[in-house]
């Protein structure tokens, strides 16, 4: 029996419109009701991560900014963190900043960014259906770099670097990794997302990046949390789609990928199961968790 399942959000969890069915909802509610411990591992801030985990009626601890960190739902805690600091983030603005790549730097409770693209697009189009305190806080500003210098924010989860272009976005991770003292995604293959534009479906694609303290993943993340619950490695279950689920997907006693996955994923995988737009996650509780 599984006592923890760990599932990414964006790619898996949720469709590409960014929502999850009611048959998922149920599937995870009778998973809670077994006793198993369900923790949403995303790469967004916490307030955006805890807000879809108290719909989803999962609310006792998420993994936020793809394992900086673990936030306690119910005492409303940072437990466990790997943060960027400031001199890191700064570094990496003026690197931003100097080649005209688009940029966006998350915090616990916002993503601070020079304009609605890419990413942020959608989480602004994602926002538009949410009520107030369930959207993910998408702070505008004109210059991203002076904004942290005068903000007095210390703690940063991490920043995403976007670009349509994959010979703009192979110069980007060139440049990146030339960096010391942070880890840089490898990512090979686009984002794709999908927005409503009146009646029209608009798809919103772009290769990226994502930018964390070192050695910050989420299998790290969920390692705190197995030492806290007294869990083997063994007994978890994990669903995700991209790179930056490559550890959980590792580690686990199962780990689990989407059909929309990179391919990569699907070599070390244990399991494949339908795309995010075709009841994956479900068809992976019916099959592993549920009773």
């Amino acid at each position: 029996m599984y006592k923890l399942v760990a599932i990414d959000l964006d790619g898996t969890l949720l469709n590409s419109y960014g929502e999850v069915s009611e048959a998922t909802k149920n599937a995870l509610q009778k998973a809670k009701n077994q006793g198993v411990e369900i923790v949403l591992a995303s790469g967004r801030p916490i307030s955006s991560t805890e807000s879809l985990a108290i719909e989803l009626g999962v609310d006792n601890y998420l993994i936020s900014g793809n394992g900086s960190a673990v936030f306690d739902i119910k005492n409303q805690k940072v437990i466990y963190d790997r943060f960027l600091n400031k001199e890191q983030v700064l570094k990496i603005a003026k690197l931003c900043e100097k080649n005209s790549f688009f940029y966006n730097v998350y915090t616990e409770d916002e993503v601070i960014a020079s304009s609605l693209n890419y990413n942020v697009l959608f989480y602004y189009k994602e926002n538009l259906k949410k009520i107030e305190e369930k959207r993910t806080h998408i702070n505008v500003v004109q210059n991203i770099e002076k904004y942290i210098e005068e903000s007095g924010k210390e703690k940063f989860l991490k920043i995403t670097v976007c670009d349509e272009s994959q010979f703009i976005f192979n110069s980007i991770m060139k440049r990146l990794k030339m960096i010391e003292d942070i880890d840089v995604l490898e990512t090979a293959y686009m984002s794709k997302k999908k927005i409503k534009s009146g009646t029209e479906d608009v798809d919103i694609q772009y290769f990226y990046t994502e930018v964390t303290n070192k050695n910050v993943n989420k299998w790290s993340a969920i390692e705190f949390l197995l030492e806290k619950l007294n869990i083997n490695k063994e007994e978890v279950l994990t669903i995700g789609d991209n790179m930056n689920d490559i550890e959980m997907i590792q580690n686990a006693g199962l780990g689990i990928v989407m059909g929309n996955s990179n391919p990569k994923m699907k070599e070390i995988a244990k399991e494949i199961v339908s795309d995010n737009n075709s009841e994956g996650v479900l068809e992976a509780f019916n099959k592993f968790i549920l009773r």
